[in-house]
């Protein structure tokens, strides 16, 4: 039976929709202009994004990082300013069935960071202070929330910028990036949160390189970490006893960047192996990129190219399923949103307009 044009232009289009109503998936960022957590829902249709805010949670305080609990609906939040009576606010926030704000859970925190992130078996919030170079383990509660804190280094560095424990929870390697240009790594205990010095305990990273954040490889044992000085990625493969050496750095190619006044910011990678994305950030140019690499069977990387973004690209996450890459452009008051294409091009597929100054994101 032949339908009607109207009757088959409609089946159509349900079929579409439904063909993407599952693949929906939020995006949770902290506004410290607006002491907001902002929720959008994302929903991928043929080429393009559609991106809405669903929801402006208020804080109560200026947050600039988040990170999520990997199996239970929980985000947590924190400023990234130390407050001077040495209690620093932070907050759990749960969430409902459909992504939603259902309960906030403030505690305090004894710095601000610049980072932060769960041990892989989830007892542990890590934070990175950076003006102090600060580095904190706070145990969870049976309720999963921070609590006591167990571990502390200082290291008497400035300018830490990330603290991400390895694939097998042994390790913890803190960078640190501008003149202070270090690369610390440590032992870590996933029983009690406690963390031991390596010998020797600097990685020495090249001069001039600032190693920035990381991201480890899902299956070789080679991390990345995103050169805030240089503007590349270096590559260090991990040691079993935790130890770093340094397998290659990779400087972006194709276009002169000026000698001052551009920074790379984060650094992810896709969940199978095969890309890695970095953002650039012209904060006195107009020079603000997305930097995509190949990534090789051996761990080295090669540089693919620059794709146009947003005033100040600064954090940068990947869609649930892999498929997308989220940005923030942080002086553009934008999110950005690009499909990940084959031969790991991006393609500008979203944009949706918030408040100015959001650094950190997470997709889930």
């Amino acid at each position: 039976m032949k339908l009607p044009g109207f009757l088959l232009t409609l089946v159509l289009s349900y079929g579409a929709s439904s063909l993407h109503a599952d693949d929906t998936f939020h995006v949770y960022a902290p506004s410290r202009e607006s002491n907001t957590l902002w929720i959008i829902s994302a929903t991928p249709s043929e080429d393009n994004i559609d991106l809405k805010t669903v929801e402006k949670v208020d804080l109560g305080f200026s947050a600039a990082t988040i990170t999520a609990h990997p199996e239970k609906p929980l985000l947590y939040l924190a400023s990234n300013r130390s407050e001077e009576n040495g209690v620093t606010p932070g907050a759990a926030i749960r969430l409902d069935e459909g992504g939603k704000k259902s309960e906030i859970i403030p505690f305090p925190l004894i710095h601000g960071y610049s980072y932060i992130s769960l041990d892989r078996k989830n007892r542990f919030l890590l934070g990175a202070n950076y003006s102090n170079g600060n580095v904190d383990v706070y145990a969870l509660s049976e309720d999963d929330v921070p609590w006591k804190t167990v571990a502390k280094l200082d290291e008497g560095r400035k300018n830490a910028h990330c603290v991400l424990t390895s694939p097998d929870n042994r390790s913890i390697y803190i960078p640190y990036v501008k003149d202070t240009n270090a690369l610390y790594q440590y032992s870590f205990e996933s029983e009690t949160g406690k963390i031991s010095p390596l010998k020797p305990l600097n990685a020495n990273p090249p001069e001039g390189t600032g190693p920035r954040h990381l991201a480890y490889h899902p299956s070789l044992p080679v991390l990345y970490f995103s050169n805030e000085q240089s503007l590349g990625v270096s590559a260090y493969r991990r040691a079993e006893s935790g130890h770093l050496t340094l397998l290659q750095v990779c400087d972006i190619t194709g276009q002169e960047a000026p000698a001052e006044g551009v920074s790379s910011s984060d650094i992810v990678i896709t969940p199978d192996g095969k890309y890695l994305f970095a953002g650039i950030r012209g904060h006195k140019h107009d020079f603000d990129w997305i930097s995509r690499y190949g990534i090789m069977e051996d761990g080295k990387i090669k540089h693919l190219g620059l794709t146009p973004a947003d005033k100040i690209p600064w954090g940068l996450a990947l869609s649930p399923d892999g498929k997308y890459l989220l940005a923030t452009g942080f002086e553009a008051g934008t999110l950005m949103a690009y499909q990940i294409e084959d031969g790991g091009n991006l393609k500008r597929v979203g944009t949706l307009q918030w408040d100015k100054k959001i650094s950190d994101l997470i997709t889930r």
